[in-house]
């Protein structure tokens, strides 16, 4: 027996050193937002010095993808991203080997859903909108829950993950709850938790009707509270239910722990802390706990507060132990603490997925190729001409009637109307957005058509969170004159006139891993002139976003042309 036990513990620590066969040197002395290596890595040096293929590295996705839940459905990886007040809301990616991802759409496709402040009309709800969600799928459907701070709690479905999404349903009418999760158990019940952040971050777990289009608040037990405790998710293993969750506690930081019971009934006593702070690292806090295909467990998980780049996305290895999945590297003790390198996950055994690497949606030309006639299959998108690739976002749930993809086909219209605010870019209802990223090097380039542009419009290529900072074109007196913004204030004091009669012009961004943006112009698409610099910033609980912007403080006139927006590493 003892000779049996001396095996068993030398195999489990094989198994765990092969698990985080990684650099202590890479582990330790990442220096935060340095992302000179990032995501699939072709080798890495392991412990013993040996070179091996087949790692990636922290973060898998440096830009802002916050508030994460993810899930494992065949040989497919999904995941969610909250995304306040831009619009369509609440991406959802999606992933082979849940290193390499892509955008396979947005769930939330009208935010005026949740609340008429989330429209163009009157854009007020900066730092709020869609909060952190969970995604289950369930008898084979997905689900969607998700938290809005001054609205509620809602659900939405979809047979497949890149919809259509159905319309929302209201499970909570109430303000100041977030970070929701949802289970159902092994007798098919359905629970639903969600926690009061205004009342002593306090989380209850309700019963949730079969089809998840209701939950009973009456029957609602308390099974946590305090110290900031959220962003929970409801997980089961091996006889256990789990609600992970993260802490906060002032002068140690945030971390992550569980708590679980073997009945959804049961009062969850037992506790137990699974990651440290990790504040070198930002806190890796919020995500979900996922199985590879080969029975190692993962935490896909956001990380970062304050910064430019916003909460970017790791990748940590969970490993279970005494029935706990602790996490990050655990070679020290536990709970465990950050990884920045480690072994690829095992890849899917479909020879077909394992060949396709997915990588996130930037550059877009406008050119959507539109079904002459109509095609009798199952819709998996939206066929409308107004369909845009699913990396963009409005400020808010736009004005339909002022973009088109079809009024010149190949090209994006966008009219100019007044904004809520004189010259207020944060107020204006026709900046279509993407989230930046903290790389190397960044450079994004967009080809305007001007030609179109009335009195009192401004147009062309802006970088905001809170702070803003734009390059364009302003038109003033029947004439047209390159402009620099920071904050609504203009930096041009001398206007430089583009020239009259002018037609193309070309706008770029360059940025590197410090978010010092270099602006500048073209006027033939080859040779672009310096034209005013801005640093980029985190606000509202976001990254920064790059955008287009189109507006006119005097008038609903005008518009502008875009060609292309090519976003190259």
């Amino acid at each position: 027996m003892k000779q049996i036990l001396l095996i068993l513990l030398f195999s489990f620590f094989t198994l765990h050193s092969s698990f985080f066969s990684l650099s202590a040197q890479n582990t330790s002395s990442q220096v935060w937002g340095d992302w000179q290596r990032w995501g699939e890595q072709p080798h890495f040096t392991s412990v013993k010095g040996e070179v091996k293929s087949g790692s990636f590295r922290n973060p898998i996705i440096p830009a802002d993808y916050s508030d994460l839940d993810c899930i494992r459905v065949g040989d497919d990886y999904y995941a969610i991203s909250s995304t306040m007040q831009f619009s369509p809301g609440m991406t959802i990616l999606h992933s082979h080997d849940l290193v390499n991802w892509e955008i396979a759409g947005n769930a939330v496709s009208d935010l005026t859903q949740i609340s008429r402040a989330l429209g163009w009309q009157q854009m007020d709800r900066y730092g709020r909108g869609i909060w952190a969600g969970t995604l289950r799928h369930h008898n084979g459907r997905f689900y969607l829950f998700f938290g809005a701070p001054d609205e509620g709690y809602f659900m939405t479905s979809a047979e497949k993950a890149e919809g259509p999404w159905e319309p929302l349903t209201t499970l909570l009418a109430e303000n100041g709850w977030d970070d929701c999760t949802a289970i159902w158990d092994e007798q098919g019940r359905a629970w639903f938790a969600g926690t009061c952040f205004r009342d002593g971050y306090k989380t209850y777990l309700f019963p949730m009707a079969d089809d998840a289009r209701s939950i009973d608040r009456s029957r609602a037990r308390l099974v946590n509270e305090g110290n900031g405790r959220e962003a929970s998710k409801l997980i089961r293993h091996d006889g256990y239910y789990y609600l992970i969750f993260s802490e906060h506690r002032d002068g140690i930081g945030r971390y992550v722990l569980a708590k679980r019971d073997r009945k959804m009934t049961g009062s969850f006593s037992e506790e137990r802390q699974l990651l440290l702070p990790c504040r070198e690292a930002n806190e890796p806090n919020q995500g979900g706990i996922i199985e590879g295909p080969d029975g190692q467990w993962y935490f896909l998980t956001h990380h970062g507060s304050g910064d430019w780049s916003g909460r970017i996305v790791s990748l940590l290895p969970v490993t279970w132990y005494d029935g706990w999945p602790m996490m990050g590297d655990t070679r020290g003790g536990m709970p465990g603490s950050m990884v920045w390198e480690a072994v690829m996950p095992a890849q899917m055994k479909n020879e077909e997925v394992k060949s396709e690497k997915l990588s996130l949606q930037r550059s877009d030309d406008f050119d959507y190729p539109r079904p002459s006639t109509p095609d009798p299959r199952p819709l998996t998108f939206d066929p409308r001409p107004s369909t845009l690739a699913p990396q963009w976002q409005w400020n808010y749930q736009p004005r339909e009637d002022m973009y088109s993809l079809t009024e010149r086909p190949g090209w994006l219209r966008l009219h100019a109307f007044r904004p809520l605010e004189h010259d207020k870019l944060l107020k204006a209802g026709n900046t279509l957005t993407q989230r930046s990223f903290r790389t190397a090097h960044n450079e994004v380039t967009v080809r305007f058509d001007i030609s179109h542009l009335a009195d009192g419009q401004h147009a062309g290529l802006c970088h905001f969170a809170s702070n803003s900072g734009c390059l364009g074109v302003v038109r003033k007196g029947g004439k047209t004159f390159l402009e620099l913004r920071h904050d609504d204030r203009s930096l041009t004091p001398d206007p430089s006139p583009v020239g009259e009669g002018r037609r193309y012009l070309w706008l770029r961004s360059t940025w590197g891993l410090d978010g010092h943006s270099q602006f500048s112009y073209s006027l033939d698409g080859d040779h672009f002139t310096p034209f005013g610099t801005y640093d980029l910033s985190w606000g509202y609980y976001r990254g920064d976003r790059i955008g287009i912007y189109c507006y006119n403080n005097d008038a609903d006139e005008g518009y502008i042309d875009v060609d292309y927006l090519h976003y190259a590493f």
